[in-house]
C-alpha cells in the first residue's frame, strides 16, 4: 500500500520507508544529497553492517580468487599467452555486463513498494547519496552469491581448461570496475583520461541520469547510442 503524500524521514532507517513513495520514488531518488555521511538503512545493526563496505576490501578479497582461477587454467595445460587472452576476453565480457546491468536493471522504473525497496538497495541509494563512501562498492557477500550463476554460465560457454581463466578475467574486470567507481567519486585525478572519466560519470549523476551508463569507459554507450550530449553540443 502506498501512503498518500508520504514523506521520507532521513533521520530514520530508509529501506523500510522508500517503498511507500510509490510513483514519487523515481523523482525522489534522482534528487541527490551530496554528503559523505551516508544514511542508515536498517534498524538492525547486523543488516546495517552488511550494507557498508570499505573500498579496499574488494581487491583484498577478490584478487586472490582471480589469481587462483588463472593458475588453475595454467596447471591444466594452457599456455600463458592462451590464458592471457582468456583473461582479456573475460574483462571485455565484464564491461558489457557492467553496461547492461547499469542500464537495464539499476535504472529500471519502479513504483510498487517492493519494487522501490529492491531498487533502492541495488542502486537507488547510490543516486540519492552518491558520495556515501561506504556504499560505493558492492558488498562481498552479495558478490559471492552472484558469482555462482556467473561461474555456471562460464562453464557452459567455455571448455574446462579455459573456463577458470575466463572466470578470473571477468572477476578481475569487476574488481577494476568497483575500484574505479570509488575513485571517480572520491579521487582527484590530475591525468587527462581519469579526469575525463570522472566528469563523464558525475555527469550521469548530476545532469543526465538516463545516459552515460559506462563506468570504466564510454565504449558501450557509443555502441548503443546512450552517449550523453556535451554541454557545447546542447547549446548549439
Amino acid at each position: 500500500m502506498v501512503a498518500q503524500g508520504f514523506t521520507v524521514d532521513l533521520d530514520k532507517p530508509l529501506v523500510c520507508q522508500v517503498g511507500h513513495l510509490g510513483e514519487a520514488y523515481q523523482e525522489w531518488v534522482h534528487q541527490p544529497i551530496v554528503s559523505k555521511e551516508g544514511p542508515r538503512f536498517f534498524e538492525s545493526d547486523f543488516w546495517e553492517f552488511l550494507t557498508r563496505t570499505v573500498w579496499w576490501a574488494i581487491p583484498t578479497i577478490w584478487l586472490p580468487v582471480v589469481c587462483y582461477s588463472i593458475s588453475v587454467s595454467i596447471h591444466m595445460g594452457r599456455t600463458v599467452p592462451e590464458v592471457a587472452l582468456m583473461v582479456v576476453f573475460g574483462i571485455f565480457i565484464w564491461t558489457l555486463m557492467e553496461y547492461t546491468l547499469h542500464r537495464f536493471l539499476f535504472h529500471i522504473n519502479t513504483r510498487s513498494y517492493w519494487g522501490n525497496t529492491i531498487h533502492y538497495l541495488l542502486h537507488g541509494c547510490h543516486h540519492k547519496h552518491p558520495m556515501d563512501g561506504l556504499r560505493l562498492v558492492f558488498p562481498p557477500a552479495a558478490t559471492a552469491i552472484l558469482l555462482v550463476p556467473f561461474w555456471n554460465l562460464i562453464k557452459l560457454l567455455a571448455t574446462p581448461t579455459t573456463a577458470p581463466a575466463l572466470f578470473g578475467g571477468g572477476l578481475l574486470g569487476y574488481v577494476m570496475y568497483d575500484v574505479t567507481h570509488y575513485y571517480l567519486h572520491h579521487g582527484q585525478p590530475t591525468v587527462e583520461v581519469p579526469k575525463n572519466l570522472k566528469k563523464y560519470h558525475l555527469n550521469h549523476h548530476f545532469r543526465i541520469q538516463n545516459k552515460g551508463f559506462g563506468i570504466t569507459s564510454s565504449f558501450w554507450d557509443k555502441v548503443f547510442g546512450t552517449l550523453p550530449h556535451s554541454k557545447s553540443a546542447k547549446n548549439r
